[in-house]
């Protein structure tokens, strides 16, 4: 270039710059028009969050899709009070900076579609089986719709201390060798009139000890290497151990010879209906499946007043003051070593682990589901899951399901050590057993009703089952409860039919047969 143009090169680039400069100087500002003409030129999309605990992994997530789809996607942290309130707001005011796609658990789904805040989501092959589970499925369905993506879950599940109940096993397997030691000494001093030095070496001070040997050992975790064939008898031996049933709990509280540190066999936060639902979760519908169905409510009836039965029954066995226990102090406790089962939460995983890290937690652990109410009657856990939903407002539709996709099944291989949440997809494994648990948990979870005539469902059944805990009668409380929710729905006084409950039939020796189906002959014989 010769120095005449590039000299008016030069001219041109200062003139610019100047008049940039006295703009600037003269407090003139670029249209809102032509901001997004200047700064937007890449299709832009807002999507709203109020956990601060995402915030990394949400900002990451954004970046990753919007360089793989040359868009912008900017993530909002927003307060979680009125937070629905304030999606509404910003849609009808706001047409550049609206969410257009945003997280909120399932049971307002309901409210945000009936507002026209929730679109029906794509068919684009995501929300199916072969992602999700049916739990995750009906957690976002609302009038037979789709209306949002599963994102992350939680539900409860059993929390159990392994190293007790290997060690109470241990204990069992050492005193069968000592018994059988004796035995086959006994046996060669009938035989040879003397046992061998060997026999007698291996029996001495054990079969007397026995007592001893079983506080001592399932007091403290076990340090020495074992044989692998014990370990493995041991392992199957402790699944055996591990209680199908309440009773099956008691049960084995009965024989359990807890080691010094045990406070409680088991104990949980009976003040919390979430850790309280799995004992009516199978018998107590609201809602049906998807929680959406007025028709589908059945609140009062013989199972759920029976399950009920049981709960009350516990608070005899295993006193738990409502007033001051709390989920943190259970979950505290059992760390300690105070407790052998408890029931908790997804979020219980990491917490143990962060303190085996730090040395606070010297035991090993184990997840279970939660177990039959009785041999005849079924525990189902509630789950909520949060869920990611498209704006019914948002102009940007097509790439808010996109991105909604990409966020809750491509995009959460990480989620889990990120942020401590886990994921509803199918499409990822953890390498820790106890999560695995809780997705199979979460399988036969009953989702969170999402119907508006019912939102206030959860604090009254919370105050029934403090009710029923402190050993009110469980049959008016139920019907109560069934009465107001109806009355709520259909908009007028209703009234249930009183449930007469069977009888209890005592028989000889004080026993009775009591099935919840009524006393029969074969039931008399066969007892």
């Amino acid at each position: 270039m010769g120095l005449k143009k590039r000299l008016t090169a030069i001219f041109v680039l200062v003139c610019i710059l100047t008049a940039v400069l006295i703009v600037g100087f003269q407090g003139w500002t670029v249209p809102k028009d032509s901001q997004e003409s200047l700064f937007h030129k890449k299709e832009t999309i807002y999507f709203w969050y109020t956990d601060d605990a995402m915030t990394d992994y949400v900002n990451s997530a954004a970046v990753t899709f919007g360089e793989k789809n040359d868009c912008r996607v900017i993530p909002v942290l927003k307060s979680g009070m009125e937070y629905l309130e304030a999606v509404n707001h910003a849609s009808l005011t706001d047409d550049i900076a609206l969410p257009d796609v945003y997280m909120v658990s399932n049971d307002s789904l309901g409210k945000a579609y009936l507002a026209g805040l929730a679109d029906e989501v794509e068919e684009n092959g995501i929300c199916t089986g072969e992602h999700f589970p049916q739990a995750a499925l009906s957690a976002v369905t609302y009038d037979e719709k789709i209306v949002a993506y599963p994102y992350y879950f939680e539900t409860s599940a059993y929390l159990y201390n392994k190293t007790y109940l290997e060690n109470f096993v241990q204990a069992q397997i050492q005193a069968e060798l000592d018994a059988a030691a004796g035995e086959e000494a006994q046996q060669e001093l009938e035989e040879n009139g003397e046992p061998e030095k060997a026999v007698e070496d291996t029996t001495a001070g054990t079969a007397e000890n026995t007592d001893n040997v079983t506080e001592d050992v399932s007091a403290e975790p076990v340090e020495e290497e074992i044989d692998p064939a014990l370990q493995a008898e041991i392992d199957r031996r402790v699944q055996e151990l591990l209680p199908e049933t309440t009773e099956e709990l008691l049960t084995f509280a009965d024989a359990y010879d807890a080691p010094e540190a045990v406070e409680s066999i088991l104990k949980w936060d009976v003040s919390d209906i979430f850790y309280n639902y799995y004992f009516i979760g199978k018998y107590m519908i609201v809602g049906g499946e998807a929680g959406d169905n007025k028709e589908q409510i059945d609140i009062y009836n013989l199972e759920a007043i029976q399950c009920l039965k049981e709960y009350q029954a516990l608070n005899q066995f295993f006193y738990i003051d409502p007033d001051t226990v709390t989920y943190d102090s259970v979950l505290q406790e059992f760390i300690d070593g105070k407790i052998v089962f408890s029931v908790v939460t997804n979020d219980a995983v990491a917490k143990l682990e962060q303190a085996k890290e730090e040395g606070s937690f010297i035991y090993d652990y184990g997840i279970m589901p939660v177990p039959r109410i009785s041999d005849k009657l079924e525990g189902r856990s509630l789950s909520v899951t949060n869920a990611v939903v498209i704006n019914g407002y948002s102009k940007k539709k097509e790439l808010a399901n996109q991105f909604a996709g990409f966020l809750t099944t491509e995009y959460v291989e990480n989620l889990y050590e990120r942020t401590g949440k886990t994921a509803a997809t199918y499409d990822i494994t953890y390498e820790n057993a106890g999560m695995e648990i809780f997705r199979t948990e979460y399988e036969r979870s009953i989702p969170m009703p999402k119907m508006i005539e019912t939102s206030n469902f959860w604090i009254q059944l919370e105050i029934l089952f403090s009710k029923v805990w402190n050993g009110e009668n469980i049959n008016g409380l139920v019907r109560g409860l069934s009465e107001q929710m109806m009355t709520q729905v259909l908009g007028e006084p209703f009234v249930e039919e009183y449930i007469e409950e069977p009888k209890e039939e005592v028989l000889e020796e004080g026993e009775y047969v009591d099935d919840g189906q009524g006393i029969t002959e074969e039931d008399i014989i066969a007892q």
